[in-house]
């Protein structure tokens, strides 16, 4: 039986990257997204033709019940989780300066870039505990993508930068909670990264990076991410967790 990765918020951009290079290792992926199915179908494709079979839940991170459906699908399917990729995220709707910052706004980061990651977390954690009583061989693994703006201030869009310090935190908790079980969790901290998100402000990150804002002078790629996930689910890095890799050109290097 092949393994199975989860992979939240895989239908584009950075997830589908991490989704297609799982598929190139034979693991079969399961996506929580948002979108129609029929939105997203060409890139859905793609990472059947690399050699997956997708199982595609259209759902909200941040509802309890569609979490739960999600991982009771993907266990009456596949009746295992291998890895768990939480990728799912989203700015504010509207940037807006953190004296300026209204309730909507937190709330709708908050609660799915950090509530509905902690509580799929949790539930998936908990499948993967059961499982380890009933499987040889398994090696379950954990990996959050969190951002640069876990410690990087973006004034003009508080609430994200503060979701994303909060799944470094979600790292560390479950990291030293699941290590009694041999569940190990790491955390992936994205640069400036080419996707739908990023691409409605290209102008001014092309800018900034030619100004020499990170050392590696390019912007970062899908696939950047998805090689790093390759490398934390491939057992190399059994005696770590909680780890962190910065995958951003250098940028968290403090310099003069």
């Amino acid at each position: 039986m092949k393994k199975i990765a989860i992979i939240t918020g895989a239908a584009r951009g950075i997830g589908n990257g991490i989704a297609y290079q799982l598929a190139t290792e034979e693991y079969d992926i399961a996506i929580l997204d948002v979108f129609a199915q029929e939105d997203v179908n060409e890139n859905i494709d793609r990472v059947k033709k690399a050699g997956a079979e997708v199982l595609y839940f259209k759902g909200d991170l941040s509802k309890s019940d569609d979490r739960i459906e999600f991982v009771k699908t993907v266990m009456e399917q596949y009746g295992r989780i291998d890895v768990l990729v939480n990728n799912a995220g989203v700015g504010p709707k509207v940037r807006m300066d953190i004296l300026d910052t209204t309730e909507e706004s937190f709330d709708f980061v908050m609660n799915i870039n950090l509530k509905g990651t902690f509580f799929l977390t949790q539930a998936v954690a908990n499948e993967m505990i059961k499982l380890k009583d009933t499987m040889e061989n398994y090696k379950p693994k954990i990996i959050n993508i969190s951002s640069m703006s876990a410690y990087t201030s973006s004034i003009s869009r508080g609430e994200y930068c503060i979701s994303k310090a909060g799944v470094s935190m979600v790292t560390k908790l479950f990291a030293d909670k699941l290590a009694a079980y041999e569940i190990n969790v790491y955390e992936i901290r994205p640069g400036i990264i080419y996707t739908p998100m990023t691409e409605v402000v290209r102008a001014k990150y092309d800018k900034l990076i030619a100004e020499g804002i990170c050392p590696i002078k390019r912007w970062g790629y899908p696939e950047d991410i998805a090689n790093v996930v390759s490398a934390f689910v491939s057992d190399k890095f059994a005696y770590s967790t909680g780890e962190v890799i910065n995958v951003d050109g250098g940028l968290h290097i403090q310099r003069l």
